[in-house]
Formats: structure tokens, sequence, C-alpha cells
């Protein structure tokens, strides 16, 4: 007796090699390289790489049974049904009262809201707790022993930690504050806030110099600030950096053969040197006290 059986639900594999759907993604790079930000993105927001092949693939195809996803992701049943469950009790998935049971994954924008937002919560959990753990840490006994200053360094990666670090040793200005921005810099820290820093410093009656290399780029963004000394000097192939009171140096550097998407590329490159060392800081001391009296003269208007 011939019986008729019903064809499995066709089920698009994002990770099938053989898939054509892989073949058109593979050849083109824009697709690839959004969805490789979005993983990377989520994963720094404490997704675990499995939970963010999950969530993508069924944000992306609507609702899915357990099984489907399986099968398109190429992970085994149990753990996927484990990482739907664990998407679902922090509110990125949801399931849908059918038979067989289906899931539904939240809205990307909602996603990223409910993520950023653990994270805040997080935080300021811990700026909370910070007054009792600085006080519990000064109230260990100390060691015997004297303190002895030594000429130390720091590598730095990352934009972010780059411009916590200028930020660090800027609002420790008790004298003066060199900066010499590259054009190729000048956006960055600008953006990130940090020239405003610069502003708010000059106003405590520091001395704030700013020096960068003349182009249209440099004079866009120093016509917004608001600081009395800012000079420009002719196009010069130097790298970023900062000088502090004659006591520290950040150095801006880069990083070579980062294994990143385009997108995240030019971030995850800059890189700073940071140093106490004497000899290092009075040479770009002297260097930017040189570059500082052979300037151009940039009428800057604001």
């Amino acid at each position: 007796m011939e019986t008729l059986t019903k064809k499995p639900e066709t089920v698009v594999k994002l990770y099938d090699e053989k898939a054509k759907l892989y073949k058109f993604i593979m050849n083109d790079k824009g697709p690839l390289q959004g969805l490789e930000a979005i993983g990377n993105t989520l994963q720094k927001l404490g997704l675990s790489k499995n939970e963010i092949r999950v969530y993508i693939y069924l944000a992306r195809t609507g609702m899915r049974k357990a099984s489907e996803i399986s099968e398109a992701i190429s992970l085994h049943r149990t753990e996927t049904y484990r990482i739907l469950r664990d998407l679902e009790k922090i509110g990125l998935v949801s399931s849908v009262f059918e038979k067989p049971l289906k899931f539904v994954a939240t809205p990307f924008e909602k996603t990223l809201d409910r993520l950023i937002g653990s994270k805040k919560l997080k935080l300021q959990s811990l700026e909370r707790k910070k007054k009792d753990l600085v006080d519990l840490w000064v109230s260990l006994p100390k060691l015997k022993g004297k303190f002895v200053k030594r000429e130390i360094f720091q590598i730095l990666e990352g934009e972010e930690q780059v411009n916590l670090k200028a930020e660090e040793i800027s609002a420790k200005t008790k004298d003066e504050i060199w900066v010499f921005l590259c054009d190729s810099d000048i956006s960055c820290f600008y953006h990130s806030g940090f020239l405003d820093k610069l502003e708010k410093i000059a106003k405590r009656d520091l001395t704030v110099r700013l020096l960068t290399s003349d182009s249209p780029k440099s004079r866009f963004f120093l016509r917004k600030l608001q600081l009395p000394d800012v000079k420009c000097t002719y196009s010069i192939d130097l790298p970023s950096f900062i000088v502090v009171d004659q006591e520290e140096l950040l150095l801006s550097i880069q990083r070579n053969n980062v294994q990143k998407s385009d997108i995240e590329k030019k971030k995850e490159r800059i890189a700073a040197l940071w140093t106490n060392y004497d000899a290092f800081i009075k040479i770009l001391s002297t260097l930017f006290t040189e570059l500082w009296s052979t300037k151009m003269e940039v009428e800057l208007k604001r």
C-alpha cells in the first residue's frame, strides 16, 4: 500500500556552503559584514556566540520550531532548545502557544534596549558599591616598605581605552597640557568629548595648548572649539600625543593585522602608549615646542 508522506518544511541554511543563500551572501560582502558587526556588538553586550547565532537566525526568518533552528545553524537540538530557553529568560525570545512549540524573536531594536538597559543596571549597582569597595581597600593592613616611583609604560588597545586614558590624565592636569592631534585622529577625539574637556581645563586658568596639522578637516573641528591657544602647523606625518605637566605622555600608535570586519577594523586598530618615562617625555615636549614656534598663522572664523 502506497502512502503519502508530507515533506518537511524547507529551512534556510545560512551555514550550509552548498546552499544558494550561503553562496549569495559570500559573494555579496555587504550583508555578511553587517551581520558580523551586529554579532560582535551582541557579544559585547553579553551574549555567547551560539546565542547570537540562534537569535539572529530567528530574528531574520520569523517564527520557527527548535528543530528548524537546529538544522539551519547546524547546532545540536538539545543545545538549541537550552539556548532558546536562556534567551527567553532574558526577554529576547518568546514561545508561541502552538503545537508543535514554536519560538519568535524580540524585535532587534527592543533587544538592544533590553541588553543595554541590563548593562546600565549592572554599572549603576557597581557605582553604588564603589565607595564601600574603596573604603574596604583602604582599611586593609598596609604592607611595610618604602614607595619608590618607577618609570613605567602601558599599551592601550581600542578606541574606548585610549579615550578613557586621555580623559584620565587630562583630568589630573595641575599646570599645563599640550596636545598634538594629527588629521586622522582629530575627529575621534572631538566626538569622544575630549576636546570639550580641554575647554573646561582652560577655564580653570591652566595652560592648554592644542596643535594640529593644517587641513580642511582640522580647521572644521577647530572652528567649533573655544580654546585660546590653538595653532596649526604645516602638514606633517606625526602620531598624535598628549603631554601633561611634563610628567605623563600618551602617544598614539597603530596595531596591524587585526582580524576584524571593515566596520570595526579602524576602531580596533587604534592603540596608544602611556608612560611617565622622563627622557621620552622630554623628547616629545621638545618636538611640540619646536612645532609650536614654527606654526602657521591660520585664521579660524567661528
